[in-house]
């Protein structure tokens, strides 16, 4: 049921994305969401849409892959859709009872959809060509000048690749659970929503006492390696931006710029 899920995942390989600077990835993805968010019309999100296609295929990473990690999310995406269509003022098209489609508010659906679903597997594929220690690495590095302020730049930044690190782990444990549950009569696909929420219930007590018990068990691992946070640390691969890294941030210097020429006109 869950299997399919990749959220968190790495896909290791060596293609053109992979061997770039976890740094330029995070600013190549940081660049692209802006640039969904300044899009305005058919034109710009098709630009958008080109861009993101053209890094899938240079990574090799499967569409398959990138679209089921959209399934948790499924439900926020079409909510998110039907807000917009029905409460979109403008030109109307069809009107009952206190519902109201108009134009703008299909324009507006459609485009908040391919947003959000272009936003997510933009940030998908940066964790699935770069491996949790790279991300660690390339936050704490672009961090770097707020450890001036004392800020934890190094524990924040382990923080947030232990959190990605495990969401595939408690996925495939949640899948062990409940396949162990069905062997003993639950039932979790027959019924509404709310009874199959319900019956998600037995779940959580385990899934918190596996989540607790790796905690526990990672703490000790690394308190027995002499982990004392990022002071005095030193690392075996030294980040470096190549010139891969230069033509990929022309590249995204120059898909910025045709959003905003696009913006600016209005299409």
């Amino acid at each position: 049921m869950l299997k399919n899920i990749t959220l968190g995942q790495y896909f290791p390989g060596d293609t053109f994305i992979h061997r770039l600077d976890p740094r330029s990835k995070i600013l190549i993805t940081i660049a692209f969401i802006v640039a969904l968010f300044i899009a305005h019309g058919a034109a710009s999100y098709a630009v958008c849409a080109a861009f993101l296609a053209l890094c899938v295929v240079i990574s090799k990473i499967k569409a398959k892959a990138l679209f089921s990690g959209l399934k948790p999310i499924i439900i926020i995406i079409l909510i998110t859709a039907v807000l917009n269509l029905f409460y979109t003022q403008g030109e109307v098209l069809v009107s009952f009872w206190i519902f109201k489609i108009t134009k703008e508010g299909i324009f507006a659906a459609v485009f908040m959809m391919l947003r959000i679903v272009m936003l997510i597997c933009g940030t998908f594929l940066l964790t699935y060509t770069t491996a949790p220690m790279q991300l660690t690495d390339a936050i704490e590095s672009l961090l770097a000048p707020m450890k001036k302020i004392k800020f934890p730049v190094h524990e924040l930044a382990m923080m947030m690749s232990i959190a990605l690190r495990f969401i595939p782990t408690l996925i495939e444990e949640t899948d062990k659970i409940m396949s162990a549950q069905k062997a003993r009569g639950a039932d979790f696909e027959t019924g509404g929503l709310i009874s199959r929420a319900k019956a998600m219930l037995p779940l959580l007590i385990p899934l918190f006492i596996s989540a607790f018990r790796r905690a526990d068990e990672l703490a000790t691992a690394m308190e027995s390696r002499c982990y004392s946070g990022g002071e005095g640390r030193t690392r075996m691969k030294q980040l470096k931006f190549l010139g891969c890294d230069a033509v990929a941030a022309a590249v995204t210097i120059l898909f910025v710029a045709c959003v905003c020429v696009l913006k600016h006109f209005g299409i």
